[in-house]
């Protein structure tokens, strides 16, 4: 059998194959599609009418892979099946879209180990990279630093750009709401014992407590997830309190969930307060009262720090960027029960 013409699915048109057909160096083909200026107008459009001919697109990611310019970065997430992602993903999207570049996601399973490795994965082929929510070390963290462009999401690290939730003002209102409502005790549902959020969120509950003169109690930690709200019922109940704050949504519904199923009334008998503000916390059942961070402008200012920083030869004020959050009520919160308030 003969060979087959190139522009076939088995043989597709090469460099060489477009520089045959318009009569120049493989050379000047390769400088039409990536210096167009080098090339005489008249000649570079004619490789290029002749590559379209033939099916020729030259590939971005091989012209680039040798100056580092990829146009790529990449978003690495604990567990993309939790709803806090779906925003930061968007958000950071659309930053990287509005500057042409492309935008890859790793899921890494809520692993630290998993984490690194998809890391050292994509490091070869992207020009920086945004850890949301990581659960590695602060020294992993830093020699992927040294590598690439690196923002932190949700954690704070000296000389790393870091872009956070104001965690300990969201926290405190959570507190001021309940207090105002006559709980005397609160209990915080502790998430990932990794988490630098969960580390702040428990501490700003304690010292907005002690101000309110309220007592602070703490169980955990359980997975971010519904089935570690759910595992985390039978402490809550066991505490006697009648005021829950959890350290995410998904530990809040899964709590609610668990609690109603063993006639705990919420939030007749105990109120429960999230945090994040996902995508689904208005349509559980009662409406979730919870912290909201703003999800798409994180992911949106992750990758706009980002990028400022790749393209930045001086060293950038590494201070770390604070989004406001703010409380919103909905029908999970009620007054504290007379005969179960504690004292």
């Amino acid at each position: 059998m003969g060979e087959e013409p190139p522009g076939t699915a088995r043989n597709p048109p090469t460099i060489y194959d477009v520089a045959a057909e318009v009569g120049v160096a493989p050379s000047t083909v390769s400088r039409a599609f990536s210096r167009p200026g080098r090339v005489n107008a008249e000649t570079a459009a004619r490789i290029h009418e002749a590559a379209e001919r033939l099916g020729y697109r030259a590939n971005p990611l091989a012209r680039a892979l040798p100056t580092g310019k990829t146009s790529m970065i990449a978003l690495i997430v604990s567990d993309v099946t939790n709803p806090f992602y779906f925003q930061i993903i968007r958000g950071a999207e659309q930053a990287t879209a509005e500057r042409g570049y492309t935008l890859l996601v790793a899921d890494v399973h809520e692993d630290a180990v998993v984490e690194r490795q998809a890391i050292e994965r994509s490091v070869p082929f992207v020009e920086g990279l945004v850890l949301g929510t990581s659960r590695m070390s602060d020294s992993a963290i830093r020699v992927i630093a040294r590598q690439r462009p690196t923002v932190v999401l949700n954690r704070v690290l000296t000389g790393i750009p870091s872009v956070v939730t104001d965690n300990a003002r969201g926290m405190r209102r959570a507190v001021e709401h309940l207090g105002a409502l006559g709980h005397r005790t609160i209990v915080y549902v502790a998430g990932p014992e990794a988490s630098w959020a969960d580390g702040v969120r428990w501490q700003a509950l304690r010292e907005a407590a002690h101000e309110l003169e309220l007592r602070a109690q703490r169980v955990g930690p359980v997975a971010p997830t519904l089935e570690g709200g759910a595992d985390a019922a039978e402490a809550v109940v066991a505490s006697g309190t009648t005021a829950v704050v959890a350290y995410n949504d998904l530990v809040a519904i899964g709590l609610m969930r668990r609690l109603q199923q063993q006639g705990v009334r919420v939030p007749r008998d105990v109120s429960v307060v999230g945090f994040d503000d996902i995508f689904g916390a208005d349509l559980c059942s009662p409406a979730l009262t919870t912290v909201a961070a703003p999800l798409a402008a994180l992911g949106n200012y992750a990758v706009r720090t980002l990028l400022q920083e790749a393209g930045s030869r001086t060293p950038r004020d590494v201070r770390p960027a604070r989004l406001p959050a703010a409380l919103v009520e909905r029908e999970s919160t009620a007054p504290a029960p007379r005969r179960r308030r504690a004292h």
